[in-house]
């Protein structure tokens, strides 16, 4: 027998300093694989059939002359499909959608509701077979109106509670020195991971295999074996390599329409969504129209603060966009309401997007801010500093780690703040005037029950096997390097492997929770592996293997409230001849927590504020009145940030330590998207003195803008 021993003494410590992903070269070369790639013996291709309509109920379906076409193998509707079970609750304690549970009745709900499944030899020949699909419909009258003054407004439970109050709002903003009432409104955005999504479903030996593109294994695994009425023993999730998800990739119609398929067929079946059936079955973030109200005294300390905010969900099951929940952790007064409303109308039902709440909800309420201290006569930092809060303003927790103001005063002062000055409209570089705006970002820094395992090999290597999912966020490389220093060796020696359910349970890749969660149980798991090996123990040839299970220790954290937090500034110049709007320079400094790896964390920060660009000033999807579905359903009509839009965009971060907090990780993953359209905007009125309350800040809107200054 061979006893290894470990080094953490003589060893240099690998978390907090920057590593290459340990994928990389196999990415960059194509030796990575990725959902729809992975090659199946006998693979038959599923093509989904969506509705032209937006409401309304199947009549009739040919699918005789299909079948009599080329390679056809099977179609799948309503009238043949299998029955699933949707009377269950789901992963975050969230009932299932019933886009998922397709082809299990005649109704059609929006425009783009999955109908039917065309099945075929080849991806070309299910393609042009559902395409020839003749789908009758008893066409309904449709509502995809969203306004302000929607009837059918209601306040929703999501993952926190729709309403808090506290303290008289109307006697505190009569007694306010200053007042701001706006309104705000954000568009619908969409996810677009450069991988579309991907399924394969095929039985083996009575067991139920899945090779998939998702955020965790186990939320399908899960959701899967509900739907199907299956013993979760019974089925097995792989997702080795996820191209981004952002949200979007839990479980969808084209994982369900698969089994389906390969249930029928007895053999594996590929579903593949193209990048415009993705605008209808992959979620997106609700449009959201916001309502902050402030008041605050001459000193411009809050008295009174409001935050409501109004999105829309399906008639078939309901998601909130919970954009009022950012003011309940950022600042308080002695009157604080916020509250979450949606409204059910005919199109695909919404889901977490990057940020969800945070990142609309941020724009609203530091927009508010900016024009509270422009009111007030004070400079936004300084406002914010002051409204600085010690405990959680509606749960009264104790913050575990609030840096804030540490990042408002390092950003400012790499920035250049002190230099600002405070009137808008005098700056300008040629045709362009200049402005600089700045913004606060917080986000959510929980951690969810997981299990790893970690073996010891005789020839001194390391294995661990943990059910994560690395969406593109370099989450592999950092659970090496977490493993490596429980362990105390180098990370060479150490040998992640991730993205399968049979791993046991672990928390998904969402929420910004992955990392910490998945390095916490990683950490167990490998620190006492270490100890059994510093007592001399032998190692067989199979190896030992520890497992860990971190429930216990989760569910023993004092409450507090735990944040990631940041600060955004920007730099913009402003055409109002032409109505263009070009970011030249943006800085965000955060406070997030233990840094595992430097390079791919600065990635993920860095990538969140280009998205703020694309949010503060490219992104919006619009639905046609008459159809019910998008004009423009892809990226050619769903414009983003590119190259030129990128300017110089810097993240970095302070130092943030939690010393009740085992891991000492916060998650980076979305608190950079959030504060950067807010500062971004902010900007764009200290350059020309007029707000913009509505995003994107398109040039028709900075034109109609100058236009309406000058008439005033």
């Amino acid at each position: 027998m061979t006893t290894v021993t470990t080094a953490t003494r003589a060893q240099a410590p690998s978390v907090g300093t920057a590593h290459t992903r340990v994928e990389g070269r196999d990415k960059v070369t194509g030796a990575a694989r990725y959902a729809g790639e992975i090659p199946f013996a006998d693979l038959a291709h599923g093509w989904l059939v969506l509705s032209t309509v937006a409401r309304g109920r199947i009549r009739s379906i040919d699918s005789d002359p299909v079948l009599a076409m080329p390679g056809v193998l099977a179609v799948l509707d309503h009238r043949n499909a299998l029955r699933v079970n949707t009377d269950y609750t789901g992963l975050l304690g969230m009932k299932p959608d019933p886009t998922c549970a397709v082809f299990q009745h005649d109704r059609v709900p929006h425009l783009g509701w999955p109908v039917a499944l065309v099945v075929a030899e080849t991806s070309e020949q299910a393609r042009e077979a559902a395409d020839a699909l003749v789908v009758t419909y008893e066409q309904e009258p449709h509502d995809i109106g969203f306004s302000a003054g929607h009837p059918g407004a209601y306040p929703v439970d999501g993952h926190m509670p729709a309403v808090t109050e506290k303290g008289d709002l109307d006697a505190e903003l009569a007694a306010s020195a200053v007042v701001v009432d706006a309104e705000y409104r954000t568009p619908e955005e969409h996810h677009n991971p450069m991988e579309p999504h991907a399924a394969t479903a095929h039985w083996d030996g009575g067991r139920l295999e899945v090779v998939d593109s998702n955020q965790g294994a186990t939320w399908v695994i899960g959701e899967l074996a509900n739907l199907f009425s299956l013993d979760p023993a019974s089925v097995r999730v792989r997702s080795e390599h996820v191209g981004g998800g952002f949200g979007s990739k839990g479980v969808r119609a084209h994982q369900v329409a698969a089994v389906m398929a390969a249930t029928v067929l007895q053999r594996p079946v590929r579903v593949v969504l193209t990048r415009r059936q993705m605008f209808s079955l992959a979620g997106y973030r609700s449009p959201t129209i916001q309502r902050v109200r402030l008041g605050a005294d001459a000193d411009g300390r809050l008295r009174a603060l409001e935050h409501s905010s109004l999105s829309l969900t399906s008639t078939v099951h309901e998601f909130v966009e919970p954009s009022a929940g950012v003011a309940r952790a950022m600042y308080d007064a002695d009157a604080h309401h916020t509250a979450n409303r949606v409204v059910r109308l005919d199109v695909p039902t919404p889901t977490f997007m990057r940020a969800p709440g945070e990142a609309p909800g941020s724009f609203a309420l530091e927009a508010a801010l900016d024009e509270l201290a422009e009111k007030s006569g004070i400079d936004p930092v300084e406002l914010r500093l002051r409204n600085d809060p010690e405990r959680g303003p509606v749960s009264g927790l104790p913050f575990a780690g609030r840096n804030v103001a540490a990042c408002f005063r390092e950003g400012a002062r790499r920035f250049g703040w002190a230099d600002r000055d405070p009137r808008p409209g005098l700056r300008r570089d040629g045709r362009w005037l200049l402005g600089t705006g700045t913004a606060a970002a917080s986000f959510p820094a929980g951690a969810a029950p997981s299990t790893a395992t970690v073996t010891a090999h005789p020839d001194g290597g390391f294995t661990v096997r943990i059910a994560a999912a690395d969406i593109g966020t370099g989450a592999r490389t950092a659970l090496t390097l977490v493993a490596a220093d429980a362990l105390g060796v180098p990370p060479e020696r150490v040998c992640v492997r991730i993205g399968d359910s049979d791993f046991g349970p672990a928390m998904i890749a969402g929420g910004s929770m992955g990392t910490r969660s998945w390095s916490w149980a990683v950490a167990a798991a490998a620190e006492e592996l270490r100890d059994r090996l510093g007592l001399g123990a032998d190692i067989p040839p199979e190896g030992i293997t520890v497992r860990s299970d971190t429930t216990e220790a989760i569910g023993a954290l004092a409450p507090a409230e735990r944040h990631s937090f940041g600060a955004q500034f920007a730099e913009v110049a402003v055409d109002v001849t032409t109505g263009e709007v070009r970011v030249r320079r943006m800085l965000g400094i955060f406070a997030a927590g233990r840094i595992v790896n430097p390079l791919t964390a600065r990635s993920q920060l860095v990538g969140g504020m280009i998205w703020g660009i694309s949010m503060a000033l490219h992104e919006e999807a619009v639905r046609d009145r008459a159809s019910g579905g998008h004009v423009g359903a892809d990226l050619a009509g769903y414009h983003v940030a590119t190259h030129a839009d990128v300017p110089h965009v810097e993240a970095d971060w302070i130092d943030d330590t939690d010393p009740n907090d085992p891991v000492g990780i916060k998650g980076i993953g979305e608190v950079g998207i959030v504060g950067a359209a807010a500062a971004i905007a902010n900007a764009v009125w200290h350059a020309t003195g007029v707000r913009h309350r509505a995003l994107p800040i398109r040039p028709d809107r900075v034109l109609t803008a100058a236009a309406g200054a000058l008439d005033a």
